[in-house]
């Protein structure tokens, strides 16, 4: 074990969905902190992308495909990390998602419901259930999983999304403990809006997607700053990470009255819609 090293620096790292967004931004800063890269995206085109990006700083990295949703694809995804770092990962960031929103519950259709769960939980899930032992046994490095302040924000309309980052980040905390003393470090990314496309490749109704992207456009944080923070925390043996000060007031105000805010959430959403 290696006490008091910063785990995102010259790390081995593995990240899912490193073809844009949170994802990519995640393996061009570990790129930058000494650390080879294994980007991996369901879109093998965009995992490249990363991938050129990075070589041409002259950043060590690799990219493949692997659906998040298929434990064999992750399984390969491993094996595959291992070969090329000629030993095991010491940094996975369990990233891939997608935004789904706009129904309340019970019309929202239950193909939605499935398809965000296999990616934006199971994905995480299967992450987790490869890598934690492979980095417990090395008794060092760092698990991200990228949940979201719809963990515990309840939003009215997001069910489903709400749903699958509430269990990342219940996953998260019970890994953590599980990871005690092992010199393994979790962390639980938790944004609220950051500058994606995840509004465009998601399945969120026309209005919701024109609010969403009002409230990036004037709240949201860009993917570069999330990830920074997120290795940051990491870095300190910090459980979550809330780059915005919106998530952190919405997470103390929900801890402590929590019946309060969610009646004022609901409120809010009647009053707005």
């Amino acid at each position: 074990m290696i006490f008091g090293h910063k785990r995102s620096r010259n790390a081995a790292a593995v990240i899912t969905g490193a073809g844009s967004g949170i994802g990519a931004a995640f393996a061009v800063e570990l790129a930058k902190r000494g650390g080879r890269v294994v980007c991996s995206d369901i879109d093998e085109a965009s995992a490249q992308s990363t991938a050129e990006q990075i070589k041409s700083t002259g950043g060590q990295v690799t990219s493949m495909r692997c659906d998040v949703t298929r434990i064999d694809d992750v399984i390969a995804l491993a094996d595959a990390a291992h070969s090329w770092f000629d030993g095991p990962p010491t940094m996975v960031v369990n990233n891939a998602g997608v935004g789904a929103g706009g129904l309340p519950i019970g019309e929202i259709d239950l193909d939605d419901w499935r398809w965000v769960l296999d990616i934006n939980l199971w994905g995480p899930i299967h992450g987790c259930h490869v890598f934690a032992p492979i980095l417990r046994d090395a008794h060092y490095g760092g698990i991200i999983n990228v949940a979201s302040a719809a963990a515990f924000g309840a939003a009215p309309g997001m069910a489903a999304y709400n749903v699958s980052k509430a269990g990342v980040l219940s996953l998260s905390e019970t890994l953590a403990a599980e990871m005690s003393g092992t010199g393994v470090h979790v962390t639980a990314l938790c944004p609220t809006f950051v500058k994606t496309n995840i509004v465009e490749s998601g399945r969120i109704s026309a209005r919701s997607t024109q609010l969403a992207d009002r409230l990036m456009r004037w709240t949201g944080f860009s993917p570069e700053r999330v990830a920074r923070a997120c290795l940051d925390t990491l870095d300190r043996g910090g459980l979550y990470c809330m780059p915005q000060l919106d998530a952190r007031i919405g997470w103390g105000v929900k801890r402590f009255t929590p019946t309060a805010y969610t009646r004022a959430v609901g409120l809010t959403n009647r009053i707005t819609t």
